[in-house]
């Protein structure tokens, strides 16, 4: 592999001389390429709804959505599986993330792990993956050792793949199910595929569970119905999700929401079912 070659790793000429410009003029730059993100990630939005109606079929099915990937990437898909729980109302299984080097990866570096490949077929052989699961690889360059033989593990026993990175013509593109590729360009810092890259993937993440997760019932128009109203601010959210998809009013959410513990679906059930 020529590292070179690959779009990541490239230089970026608007930002040849970031290091001696003024800071207002630093960021200015940095914004200007994050600009770029979004028209990215817009591109390939018809290879996105293909995965959110894929990972929204799985999971009806009884399937679980597992992320796997290293460093940022790795970071990026634990992250968006932990908040699927108090967002949706769903167990912590159901969206799982995996990264290189475990738990102590998530906040230290550990870069050897990248290059392990038979730690993710143990990773997942661990948290039981099957065949009706399915497996999104995360890798900005697309060629991570450690996901690549993720999914080649994934697509050996049957499980669906998608495949989630931001260089053309990739390896992880290749063999993957559905190809996510934003081509988001050389990052601001030479390779620091913690920005532009970082930054795609998390917007795609993002759509990815939030698509499913809408197609699974867990909205209301766009109320967040399934909230664990676990803390105050939580608790308010709930009250006025359950006053505007009613209509009632404040103390009649109130006492709705103590009858079933906080759960604002069941809330709005009960309160439709009576009018």
């Amino acid at each position: 592999m020529n590292f070179a070659n690959l779009t990541t790793e490239k230089r970026n000429a608007a930002s040849a001389n970031i290091d001696k410009v003024s800071t207002l003029e630093m960021v200015k730059i940095i914004n200007a390429e994050d600009k770029k993100v979004a028209a990215a990630v817009e591109k390939v939005l018809p290879q996105i709804a293909l995965a959110v109606d894929l990972i929204a079929e799985k999971i009806s099915n009884g399937g679980r959505l597992f992320y796997i990937g290293a460093g940022t990437s790795g970071r990026l898909g634990v992250l968006d599986a932990s908040e699927c729980p108090p967002t949706f109302g769903v167990n912590s299984e159901m969206v799982q993330g995996i990264i290189a080097g475990g738990n102590y990866a998530l906040t230290n570096a550990v870069e050897g792990a990248e290059d392990d490949k038979n730690l993710a077929v143990e990773n997942l052989q661990e948290k039981n993956f099957s065949a009706a699961d399915i497996l999104v690889g995360i890798a900005a360059s697309g060629r991570t050792p450690y996901v690549l033989s993720g999914v080649e593990y994934a697509k050996k026993i049957g499980a669906a793949t998608i495949g989630v990175s931001c260089v053309e013509n990739s390896v992880l593109a290749k063999i993957v199910d559905i190809e996510i590729t934003p081509v988001t360009g050389a990052e601001i810092i030479t390779g620091s595929t913690r920005m532009k890259a970082g930054t795609a993937t998390k917007m795609i993440l993002n759509m990815l569970t939030t698509g499913a997760m809408i197609k699974l019932g867990k909205v209301y128009g766009n109320l967040m119905v399934d909230v664990h109203a676990t803390n105050e601010k939580l608790r308010d959210r709930a009250k006025r999700i359950v006053i505007a998809a009613t209509g009632c009013d404040e103390n009649t959410a109130v006492e709705t929401l103590k009858k079933f513990d906080g759960r604002a679906k069941l809330a709005i059930d009960f309160i439709r079912a009576k009018d």
